[in-house]
């Protein structure tokens, strides 16, 4: 709520009202209130207050799981690997975008209505994370050390965010979750702290892709 209160006031003074959407996760493409399954709530499809599924999964998670075994990301020169299965926050990223759980599965329900297109980033099968940016592992002062192309997470700031909301700290800070790199190290998942420039648009993308600034945020390339 601070949060939306702080976008109105800035809107006033642009004379603006539709950048609302860009507050939180309201009007975002993660706001499934309008569709029937939803009954017109918002966190209800990923999140219960009450009786969550089981196994219970902070916070609070009340989607679906996926029960795919993934083909990761592999690369002979890919000092933080080999990988393994996803972990963490990047499994309920994936209870919906590798496509085999439907959106609407969640709270018990077995639902239909699945992710296509460019999010569906499982492959025809589901199973397929070959061709995506590695996930799941620890980005550390050591891996910076060993690796020589990566920056010290602990040590190098970025800013994500536009607008009003932004906010700056180290990449261990704001984009790492314990010091792994998950989905949420590039996208903002209630779409606070995004970026709204016409390169990222519609991604939901802490910093923008312009440029390569996102990249360019942890590779080093000097």
């Amino acid at each position: 709520m601070k949060k939306l209160l702080v976008a109105l006031v800035a809107l006033s003074l642009v004379g603006g009202f539709s950048a609302v959407l860009y507050a939180g996760i309201q009007g975002s493409v993660h706001d499934f209130s309008g569709q029937p399954f939803a009954g017109g709530q918002i966190c209800v499809v990923c999140h219960a207050p009450h009786n969550v599924a089981t196994p219970v999964i902070p916070p609070l998670w009340n989607h679906e799981l996926s029960t795919v075994t993934y083909n990761v990301y592999s690369s002979p020169t890919l000092d933080a690997g080999p990988l393994g299965q996803p972990t963490g926050s990047t499994k309920l990223c994936l209870s919906c975008h590798d496509g085999t759980v439907a959106v609407d599965s969640f709270g018990g329900n077995t639902g239909s209505f699945f992710v296509t297109g460019d999010a569906n980033i499982g492959g025809p099968n589901g199973d397929d994370l070959t061709n995506d940016h590695p996930i799941s592992f620890t980005y550390d002062s050591a891996l910076a050390t060993t690796d020589g192309g990566l920056f010290d997470p602990t040590a190098v700031t970025v800013t994500i965010g536009s607008g009003a909301f932004t906010k700056t700290g180290t990449i261990q800070d704001v984009l790492l979750q314990d010091d792994q790199l998950q989905c949420a190290a590039c996208h903002a998942v209630h779409n606070d702290f995004v970026v709204l420039d016409a390169p990222s648009a519609g991604k939901l993308l802490k910093i923008t892709i312009g440029a390569s600034e996102l990249c360019l945020a942890c590779h080093n390339l000097e």
